[in-house]
């Protein structure tokens, strides 16, 4: 059995303020009109507040490398399915009333 590693609550203080600035921005962000940037903005952003839950909430950094591999492995199953959803919707045609 593995020794169970105690975190200080520091940490866990610091995430989560570090969620709520980065949930902040995203608001702020979503205010100002980038363009066809919003969406990379908003999805990196995203992006690091779910890194930040997979590390410290659920205890991935201090875990194990085979942890790491599931995790790894759920996130490079989740690319599959974006990227083939992408595929389709992208490849789709348009559909038009007929006669038209």
């Amino acid at each position: 059995m593995s020794k169970h590693l105690v975190i200080p609550q520091k940490i866990y203080i610091l995430v989560f303020v570090t969620l709520l600035l980065l949930t902040f921005v995203t608001v702020d962000v979503a205010f100002y009109d980038a363009g066809w940037l919003n969406i990379y903005i908003a999805m990196t952003i995203a992006t690091c507040k779910a890194l930040l839950v997979l590390l410290y909430f659920m205890h991935v950094r201090y875990s194990p490398r085979l942890t790491w591999v599931v995790a790894g492995a759920g996130f490079f199953w989740f690319l599959i399915l974006i990227v083939f959803t992408l595929g389709d919707y992208l490849t789709r045609e348009v559909l038009t009333k007929p006669g038209f």
